[in-house]
């Protein structure tokens, strides 16, 4: 049995290794173990608190991790990053531990993802990331994020609507998606504006996957 789960720590060890490099990132070794102690934890406390559909490590590294990590790019010179509805931690977690300079907070309304949540940041040793159990309409913190991110709100419309006071001035909402969401990019409301929506090639993942970029359009004085 021991061999057996070395060989499969060193499988997925050699998967999130060959998808970082396909991401054209840097990370460090500590920095990967840590994804992997993540994955560990997520599957272990999957099998009580159903926090993914996605049951086999080997695939959550592609579906989780690599797609979490398809966000960093895009981080630009951000110093704090709210992930809206962030379940078992995603993509939070994953950016926490890529990006240890920027603070990560992390919210959701379940109080047993937020356990989990707290679980791993205390696990992980993650002095960059927090997490608050709360709905994302009541969230007052005590300052505004330089970015905004989701990646399980359905419609695009509902994400604004509920996180654009998070916003601080200057600052941008990042909405993970699949396909490109012509009819959701038609439904935003006044006073947002699309900045970009680039398509992300994350590896060991089948099907389109699009990052959209929006911002608060400034009111005529």
């Amino acid at each position: 049995m021991p061999l057996r789960q070395n060989t499969s720590n060193a499988s997925l060890a050699g998967a999130l290794s060959s998808g970082i490099e396909q991401l054209h990132m840097a990370m460090s070794p500590e920095q990967q173990q840590q994804l992997l102690a993540y994955v560990a934890l997520l599957d272990k406390w999957n099998k009580v608190y159903n926090l993914t559909a996605v049951r086999e490590p080997a695939r959550m590294i592609g579906l989780h991790l690599l797609d979490s990590l398809a966000l960093v790019p895009h981080l630009g010179q951000a110093k704090s990053i709210l992930d809206v509805g962030s379940g078992g931690g995603l993509p939070g977690i994953c950016l926490a531990i890529a990006a240890p300079m920027l603070e990560v907070v992390m919210l959701d309304s379940l109080q047993k993802k937020t356990t989990f949540i707290r679980q791993a940041i205390g696990e992980l040793e993650l002095r960059n990331a927090s997490v608050v159990c709360e709905r994302v309409e009541a969230f007052q913190p005590p300052h505004r994020f330089d970015l905004v991110t989701s990646r399980a709100f359905a419609e695009l419309a509902d994400f604004v609507r509920s996180a654009a006071h998070l916003i601080a001035p200057g600052g941008k909402l990042l909405a993970m998606k699949g396909l490109y969401p012509h009819d959701e990019l038609a439904r935003l409301p006044d006073g947002i504006s699309v900045v970009d929506v680039v398509e992300l090639h994350v590896p060991q993942v089948d099907g389109k996957r699009h990052l959209v970029i929006l911002e608060q359009v400034e009111k005529a004085q």
